[in-house]
């Protein structure tokens, strides 16, 4: 019996729910009973005859009656809920109906920068040292030695060699998860593992193979005696599929797969056939599997996957020139992950401050991008909704008056690791005034080191990754793959502290808002929210099994803490 897909739960309105007793409903067209008299003294003669004349309806006629009346308040109901929640949210409606938009909703940094730049100048409280940023210390516990290498779940006796094809999709990071998995799985299943083929995906375009990004030869050598790497199949193998990777059983695996399915339903497969193909081959691993399981996943994220000689080398120089450019800070730099870039203000469907021409523009992105997925029937975009939860994107102005605010002054050197910032030439102009010492990989390295890396957006962010896993401070601003594996591999690398500032933008937003705040007390707030990501950076959740929130890459100790020892940061 296979796995069966996950339900889709839907939202309805409860019709139990709120005011079942308010108002009289009208009677059935089909009842004689005289309307109730005015005079109190027979009410409750009436109310004996009602009920009799209930008692003697069928059922289904009075739920029908109810489940209409309710049915038709809420008919009343909805639209007046959905008229508020643009009020609330949309704030160029909300000032025609004579509200004021909700704090926060509407995007006025550009202009609390100008009220508050004066002051920010004007600021000579002793910056904050990057060697002193983070306090809170983990105390580790003693390191428990690594499982042994035997780790598969040795289902039944050794046979034939069998072998397990994936097919990861995704940038870079969710290509990493999946590969990580991959080798897990394949130390689940007993299999050799065939090197994970990369799909081509319309959004990242990138037609980078395993061996472009990652170094192939010591991924192998490193998983030796785990789990055995293969470059392709066996020819003998190759034969019986007439030589086509196509013809070979392919299986389609729910999200999250427990080992159970996999050792019930997947391992007979793979015996009787040989060899299996998986895809996609994105989460399809429970994070709650065997210690010897998981120490596949520790194995291979932090000592077999190592970025191919062309990334590593070039990744190299950038980390050393940008701690050359940070002498005024002893070598240390802040990293910013700025998801600024056209397309993610697009999907966000946030607007910031280029009015009706940016708003025509965002949809003309989105067209092109998403077709009608934004234009679906009942789908309602709400901008100040969206800000306001803490989903829109953070600016280079918001994120340096952020950095200023906790303490961070001008003479901090910041490597920014980005696409392509969507009106680059506005929206850096505010950041390079708070911090002139701004450097990119396109301002450290030159033309022609950048010029085999054009095009392939993986290979660029692999870049961005090694350089940013090397900073004192690392700053995250919109969440995705990217940051959680990045932070995962800095607690590895910092004995369990992420060292990442975490904004919370819910709350950045309202006080963005706030056009009465001093410099100040937004300097109190920004302190405050720098020592919140301090503290929550050397947490490790408390949970009783590995969730998809409690990601083995984002929390790798103690998981993963018998390799630290073995473990460099190249």
């Amino acid at each position: 019996m296979g796995m069966k897909a996950k339900p889709h739960h839907h939202h309805h309105y409860n019709g139990n729910g709120g005011g079942g007793g308010g108002g009289n409903g009208s009677e059935s067209s089909s009842s004689t009973s005289p309307s109730p008299p005015p005079s109190p003294r027979r009410q409750s003669s009436t109310l004996s005859h009602c009920r009799r004349k209930l008692r003697s309806k069928p059922i289904s006629v009075v739920a029908g009656f109810l489940l209409l009346r309710r049915f038709l308040r809420l008919l009343v109901v909805l639209p007046l809920l959905y008229v508020s929640g643009l009020i609330m949210c949309v704030g160029p409606f909300s000032g025609l109906v004579g509200h004021t938009p909700l704090p926060g909703s509407v995007y006025r940094s550009h202009e609390m920068f100008e009220l508050l730049w004066p002051h920010i100048q004007a600021d000579n409280s002793t910056p904050i040292e990057l060697s002193s940023v983070w306090r809170y210390r983990r105390k580790l516990k003693e390191q428990k030695p690594c499982p042994p290498s035997t780790a598969g779940l040795q289902l039944e006796s050794p046979g034939p060699s069998v072998y397990l094809i994936v097919e990861v999709n995704g940038g870079l990071n969710q290509q990493r998860s999946a590969i990580c998995n991959a080798v897990a799985l394949a130390g689940l299943l007993n299999a050799i593992l065939v090197i994970p083929n990369f799909e081509f995906h319309n959004v990242w375009r990138d037609p980078s193979t395993f061996g472009d990004i990652y170094d192939e030869d010591h991924f192998i050598a490193t998983l030796e005696g785990h789990v055995k790497v293969v470059k392709e199949l066996p020819e003998m193998v190759l034969e019986r599929y007439d030589h086509s990777i196509a013809n070979i059983p392919t299986l389609r695996v729910q999200a999250w797969a427990p080992v159970r399915y996999y050792k019930g339903e997947v391992y007979p497969i793979l015996q009787r056939q040989g060899v299996i193909r998986i895809a996609p081959f994105a989460n399809r691993l429970a994070m709650n599997v065997p210690p010897s399981i998981q120490h596949l996943r520790c194995l291979a994220n932090y000592e077999a996957l190592k970025f191919s000689s062309p990334i590593s080398n070039l990744a190299r120089k950038l980390v050393e020139r940008m701690t050359q450019k940070s002498s005024r800070t002893v070598g240390k730099y802040v990293s910013i992950h700025l998801r600024f870039e056209e397309d993610m203000v697009a999907f966000s469907c946030c607007l910031y401050d280029g009015g009706e021409a940016e708003n025509s523009e965002m949809n003309s992105i989105r067209q092109k991008g998403w077709g009608d997925k934004f234009k679906r029937k009942g789908r309602v975009t709400l901008p100040g909704l969206n800000r306001i939860d803490g989903k829109c994107p953070l600016t280079p102005l918001e994120v340096g008056m952020m950095l200023r605010g906790m303490g961070f002054d001008n003479s901090t050197s910041i490597y920014l690791a980005s696409g392509k910032i969507y009106w680059a030439e506005k929206h850096l102009a505010p950041l390079l005034k708070m911090f002139p010492y701004l450097h990119t990989k396109e301002s450290l390295a030159t033309p022609d080191e950048l010029a085999p890396f054009k095009g392939y957006s993986s290979r660029l962010a692999a870049l961005d990754y090694t350089v940013c896993l090397s900073s004192e401070v690392f700053v995250t601003t919109q969440g995705g793959n990217f940051p959680h594996f990045l932070m995962g591999h800095r607690r590895f690398l910092n004995g369990g502290h992420a060292k990442t500032i975490i904004p919370d933008k819910r709350k950045l937003v309202v006080l963005l808002h706030d056009m009465g705040i001093s410099w100040k007390d937004f300097k109190l707030e920004m302190e405050a929210m720098l020592t919140e990501s301090d503290r929550k950076g050397k947490i490790i959740p408390r949970v009783k099994k590995f969730t998809k929130k409690s990601s083995v890459y984002s929390y790798p100790l103690p998981d993963c803490g018998c390799l630290q020892k073995h473990n460099g940061t190249g």
